[in-house]
């Protein structure tokens, strides 16, 4: 059967008979792998401008849905870092098989604000005492894995400036410039120190601070973190600062763009001509873990995705083509999400994609469907 890989977070398990019983069958239900909630998720959300949808097939558009609206991208923004190494490593400004300490990914590492991404990253490894590994491998776990810290090291290495003038030439007007994900997440503790506020003035003063301000009280404590790293009991107190109200103003204000950007950075990654053979001698090992999956083999000729969630956001940019030279660009943004409709939504992307990939009535009835 056709499959391609997507990763999801799970749902922590009750403890209890009865309890357990109730909470297996709204888990099954909730966590149900189903094409058609994506497809009446974006039906009924038509006139919601948190909801953009840009969708095509054989450089056709499909589904077209606020594309022009500016959203946070959470992960997904993680392409662009990623570009910028397989560029940097063409070039020969850095060296994918330079070996990474781990311990300077720890800088950049705060306990459990990744959904464990570093975690799973560190344990494939297989380390065996092993205390580095190449840069390359780094540049995967940001996008196979999504780690935050990686993403933060990796900015580090290649300069932000840097990084954000791939944005200038891949020509997406509308992108916000990148900042550090990661050391954004200590915002709070500064200033809450900084001005020896209270947990309810540290929210208001960070609901009212501008984004100038803001991107640059992320790159300054990544600066600071390169000189002196943050000791576990500081990173304990950070985690403890970050309640749901203060995850939504870090989620808010996370890089932007719109769907139309992201389609439009997508059709690059799929013509295999817009970057040099060299770029993406460097790129494809990245961004297309998918194809290590057998079965994706058999089926496609290369394919390559990057999601990205909170609390409040899921988003997804993906490309494909299959044996038949059918080239498909995915990017779905959508903001302000409760609970269940993160959770299944999250659950339902995969066999979406896997659905409008292999079945034409499928397509068919979803262009027609979406364009009434």
């Amino acid at each position: 059967m056709k499959k391609w890989v997507w990763l999801t977070g799970g749902l922590i398990v009750c403890a209890g008979f009865v309890i357990g019983i109730v909470f297996w069958k709204f888990q099954k239900e909730v966590k149900k792998d189903d094409p058609e909630y994506i497809v009446q998720f974006m039906k009924e959300n038509k006139g919601n401008k948190n909801v953009s949808v840009a969708i095509q097939y054989n450089r056709q558009s499909w589904v077209e849905q606020h594309t022009k609206e500016p959203l946070p991208l959470a992960s997904t923004v993680k392409i662009i870092v990623a570009i910028a190494y397989a560029q940097q490593a063409a070039d020969g400004h850095i060296n994918p098989q330079q070996q990474v300490r781990l311990r300077e990914l720890e800088t950049f590492y705060i306990p459990k604000t990744d959904g464990g991404a570093h975690e799973a990253w560190l344990a494939q490894l297989n380390l065996n005492g092993k205390e580095s590994v190449p840069l390359s491998e780094v540049a995967k776990g940001m996008i196979t894995y999504s780690s935050n810290a990686n993403t933060d090291y990796l900015m580090h290495v290649l300069g932000l400036q840097t990084i954000n003038e791939v944005l200038t030439q891949l020509d997406v007007k509308g992108h916000e410039p990148l900042y550090p994900i990661a050391s954004a997440l200590y915002i709070p503790i500064q200033l809450r120190d900084e001005k020896s506020l209270t947990k309810k003035e540290t929210l208001a003063a960070l609901k009212d601070m501008g984004m100038a301000e803001y991107r640059e009280r992320a790159l300054t404590i990544h600066e600071n973190w390169l000189e002196k790293p943050l000791t576990k009991e500081e990173k304990a107190q950070a985690i403890k600062m970050l309640n749901l109200d203060v995850q939504r103003v870090w989620s808010d204000r996370l890089i932007r763009a719109s769907t139309s950007d992201y389609i439009s950075i997508l059709e690059k990654l799929n013509s295999k001509n817009y970057f040099t053979e060299d770029v993406q001698k460097y790129l494809d090992p990245v961004m297309e873990h998918l194809m290590q999956n057998p079965r994706n083999q058999e089926w496609l000729t290369h394919a390559g995705q990057k999601g990205g969630s909170t609390a409040f956001v899921l988003t997804l940019a993906a490309y494909a083509e299959d044996k038949e030279g059918n080239q498909t660009e995915i990017a779905f943004f959508a903001n302000d999400l409760n609970t269940m409709e993160q959770i299944k939504l999250s659950s339902s992307m995969n066999s979406f994609q896997l659905k409008f990939l292999t079945d034409e009535k499928f397509r068919m009835r979803l262009q027609r469907e979406l364009s009434m």
